[in-house]
């Protein structure tokens, strides 16, 4: 999708403040932290939300892979791996989804509280 501000940081048209990338997602740090560590984890194809990647069954579970594989490596890199973090999803208007391409927020660095709401 051309317009969709997560495709732009995809093509490097907009710059981000990358973390890790490979050919299936790219991880850059949220311009509006929740928290020491908030990395965003985008898989570089578009997607509306995780509903729309689960209904591309063999690339979804390839994408989601591929995400797994990098929420591993950012966590190392950002030296929550050991500590913790939480992997937050948002689908959905009501679900607190901004941008319509399914993306994954990396959060951690403090420790967070057990309740999100």
């Amino acid at each position: 999708m051309s317009d969709c501000i997560f495709c732009k940081i995809v093509r490097h048209e907009i710059p981000a403040k990358l973390v890790y990338e490979d050919d299936k997602v790219i991880c850059f740090h949220d311009i509006s932290p929740a928290a020491p560590v908030h990395v965003l984890i985008v898989p570089k194809v578009h997607y509306k939300d995780i509903l729309a990647l689960n209904e591309d069954k063999d690339m979804g579970r390839d994408l989601m892979a591929a995400v797994l594989n990098a929420v591993d490596r950012v966590a190392k890199d950002q030296n929550v791996d050991e500590a913790g973090f939480r992997l937050i999803n948002n689908c959905g208007e009501d679900g607190g989804q901004s941008i319509d391409h399914v993306h994954f927020h990396l959060i951690g660095g403090i420790k967070l509280e057990e309740k999100l709401i």
